[in-house]
């Protein structure tokens, strides 16, 4: 178990992580603890809970995983599969009642989503960082250290978004007390 008491970036390499990528790879570890601790105690009920007109926990969790998995995949050079567009599309609808989704179920797709990007970053040649990826359907044209950066800054901005709903949510109904 990583030491915990600071922060990834002060821990030194990710072993077997290229030191070109070592920021990247310190903001998925950062995204992930974070993303641990924020839902911590979070109730199930509360995921689809709109407040302020800000995004859902739900939302947040779901989209960690997949801006993560979409980022690599264009950092591969591939482009998105059918079932990654409608995960995309889907990521702020409620599950149905009958199929309710639990904190657990969506912060289980955001580990996985990590472990996934650090083997990834673990196997990419640095030498390939500059090279051109395109991005979207509109292929605009990237960089594969572009498609990594991004994915760790963005998850990192949604865990932000999601530390302040859950804490506006719990606060409303005093559920972390």
């Amino acid at each position: 178990m990583a030491d915990r008491s600071t922060h990834p970036w002060l821990r030194g390499p990710v072993p077997g992580v290229p030191a070109h990528l070592s920021p990247v790879a310190h903001a998925l570890q950062q995204t992930l603890e974070e993303t641990t601790e924020f839902v911590e105690g979070f109730p199930d009920d509360l995921l689809w809970e709109p407040v302020a007109g800000l995004a859902t926990v739900g939302f947040h969790l779901r989209h960690i995983a997949g801006v993560i998995d979409r980022l690599f995949t264009y950092a591969r050079d591939e482009q998105l599969t059918d079932e990654q567009r409608t995960a995309a599309r889907n990521e702020s609808v409620p599950p149905p009642p009958d199929a309710p989704t639990s904190v657990a179920e969506l912060l289980a797709g955001v580990v996985e989503a990590v472990d996934r990007a650090l083997d990834q970053l673990r196997a990419t040649d640095p030498a390939t960082l500059t090279d051109t990826r395109y991005i979207g359907s509109k292929r605009i044209p990237s960089t594969v250290m572009g498609s990594l950066f991004h994915a760790a800054e963005h998850s990192q901005r949604h865990v932000g978004q999601l530390l302040v709903t859950a804490r506006v949510l719990c606060d409303e109904r005093g559920a972390l007390d």
